[in-house]
Parts: structure tokens; C-alpha cells; sequence
């Protein structure tokens, strides 16, 4: 299971109504890479694969893969935006550690 804040279901609605060019929902994943070993990924798609979980259907629905889902467990997504920064943060418990930039992490 995962969670959207507020803030960033408001900042996907937003972009899904500027640049979602007809799209669905979201497919959220990992991959190896990052400067702590794995990095999210994330895109707007038409539709989920063939063995997607599907989360938060009741609004713009994130499609999961089964391998990244063990790795994004409880994984809360919120979005901040300041003078100096705007972006999607990542909150995953099951991090041991995190990049300082926040999009990359251990396990």
C-alpha cells in the first residue's frame, strides 16, 4: 500500500491536465542506480501491464510492478515546492538510507 498526500495528488491532477496527453495513471517503479543503489521512476501511462497492483484507483490511479512493490511498501508520496525546490519527495520506510538529493535509496 502507498499514500499520496494531498499536495502531490493536486501536483499529478495538475500535470495530468497539462501534459497527460490523454493518460490514465501513473506507473511508479524502481530501478538499480542513484548514488545509494535504487532510484524511483515514474511516468504517466494509458493503462497498467499485466500484473500491476493498482493503487489509489479512487483518484489518478499509480500502477506498480511486483518487484518494485516490495521495495515501496507504505512508500508515502508528497510534494513541496519552496524558493529553492520543487519537486515529488519520497518517504519509504523501508529505505535504510537516502541520497541527499532524496531520489535515490538503500535497502
Amino acid at each position: 500500500m502507498i499514500s499520496i498526500t494531498e499536495a502531490a495528488q493536486a501536483e499529478f491532477e495538475r500535470i495530468m491536465r497539462q501534459e497527460g496527453k490523454g493518460r490514465r495513471g501513473i506507473r511508479l517503479g524502481v530501478k538499480g542506480g542513484g548514488c545509494s543503489g535504487f532510484t524511483y521512476v515514474m511516468d504517466f501511462v494509458n493503462e497498467p501491464r499485466d500484473n500491476d497492483s493498482i493503487m489509489n484507483e479512487e483518484r489518478i490511479p499509480v500502477f506498480i510492478d511486483p518487484k518494485s512493490l516490495t521495495y515501496l511498501d507504505n512508500l508515502e508520496i508528497d510534494f513541496a515546492s519552496d524558493l529553492l525546490n520543487r519537486g515529488f519527495k519520497f518517504n519509504n520506510p523501508n529505505a535504510s538510507k537516502s541520497c541527499g538529493c532524496g531520489t535515490s535509496f538503500a535497502v
